[in-house]
């Protein structure tokens, strides 16, 4: 049996991201103590979660917390945010519409209450820094970074290669140099505009396909699989310093796609290609939970990488409810608690923090409500749920 609790039925039981039912009547009697403190957890952590999913949906504050990072005059100090929960050693983080950080002062307030880190969604993404050969455009990239800097958060860079991220005025049709060149100058010349301010790399993305082979992409018809390497090496040489993922998404629990990437990490790292870390995306829908997420993430540490969970968000589909609510809170406390398993696991970043700005309902019709905030930026029952872990970790009695 796992302690960690993915989704369950409202009010009297809770269910393993195995598919295991766990109801009262499984911790009674006399199973032993591992079993009742388990059973116990399991139930305890329902509980909380769906009362917090009783109060957002009656409209109500989440259990116990106030605004975030606010405390009324003469009362007690405000509710502990994610960020000052989180153990210092684990960045959290969201990404960023660079827009809203700037303008929206209710957006930038609660994104520097509850996180400590930032991953720009779009402002590092060729297309937009390189909008025509030979001219680059940092106004974007620019202002966010230093706002974060200013807001005492690190940045993560999201991304220097991505086959769906390519500038229109990039030709397939270019000899192997020319395309080689061409991507080389831009990995280089935007780490090393931003050597020592941002800690991370997005160095190539998604360049795996769902049978967990190399994805084909312009970069692998054009330069063959040595981009891959030859990405993080030019990316290295930049900025020693930075921390470089190979990020991808389906592959947070064990599947084939999985193992092709513990596969090509490898294979990478026997290489001595600088890969320092593997991001997971982690693009999930409520009710569904990765297949042995914390061994997943165990085994990909165990070649001696960093792991991060990159770009977390759980959609429901609409209409929202209670037992959907609490699916989707549960099933974020079963990701920060993988990740919290794992002692590499330097990052945990949700993509998008309020369902205002999340790009869910522009891909996923039917679906929505993905985020830890509402489109009022007001806390979910997911905000609570990973609350309650951070305040909550237990080390598990060894059986």
């Amino acid at each position: 049996m796992t302690e960690e609790v993915h989704a369950g039925a409202v009010g009297t039981a809770a269910r393993t991201p195995g598919g295991q039912v766990i109801r009262p009547s499984a911790v009674a009697g006399r199973p032993g103590r591992r079993a009742v403190r388990v059973g116990t957890l399991l139930l305890s952590v329902v509980a909380v979660v769906l009362a917090a999913c009783a109060a957002y949906v009656s409209g109500e504050r989440g259990v116990g917390q106030a605004e975030p990072g606010v405390a009324a005059s003469g009362q007690a100090p405000a509710a502990p945010t994610l960020r000052n929960l989180m153990p210092a050693n684990v960045r959290i983080g969201a990404a960023v519409d660079g827009r809203l950080y700037a303008a929206d002062a209710r957006y930038r307030d609660t994104l520097t209450s509850d996180f400590n880190a930032v991953t720009p969604e779009n402002a590092l993404k060729w297309p937009i820094l390189q909008p025509e050969p030979g001219r680059y455009d940092w106004t974007a990239s620019d202002e966010l970074i230093e706002l974060a800097r200013a807001n005492g958060q690190a940045v993560y860079g999201h991304t220097l290669v991505w086959h769906s991220s390519v500038p229109s005025w990039v030709s397939e049709s270019w000899s192997r140099e020319r395309l080689r060149s061409v991507l080389r100058e831009h990995v280089q010349t935007t780490v090393t505009r931003y050597r020592g301010k941002i800690w991370a790399w997005d160095v190539v993305n998604e360049v795996l396909a769902e049978d967990g082979k190399l994805r084909d992409s312009i970069w692998l018809r054009g330069l063959g699989p040595t981009y891959i390497a030859d990405a993080f090496r030019w990316a290295h040489e930049a900025d020693p310093d930075a921390r470089l993922f190979i990020n991808d998404y389906g592959v947070e629990g064990r599947s084939r796609k999985a193992d092709g990437l513990f596969k090509l990490v490898r294979e990478l790292r026997a290489q001595g290609v600088p890969v320092h870390g593997v991001g997971f995306q982690a693009h999930l829908r409520a009710g569904t939970a990765p297949n042995d997420a914390t061994g997943n993430l165990r085994r990909f540490a165990a070649l001696g990488v960093s792991v991060a969970i990159t770009e977390l968000d759980v959609r429901i589909a609409l209409p929202v409810s209670t037992e959907k609510l609490l699916d989707q809170a549960l099933l974020y406390q079963h990701m920060l608690r993988a990740c919290l398993a794992v002692p590499t696991c330097e990052s945990f970043t949700v993509w998008g923090f309020t369902d205002a700005s999340s790009w869910i309902t522009s891909h996923y019709p039917g679906y929505g409500a993905a985020c830890l905030y509402d489109s009022d930026m007001k806390p979910k029952p997911a905000r609570d749920a990973l609350l309650h872990e951070l305040r909550t970790r237990v080390t598990p009695t060894p059986s």
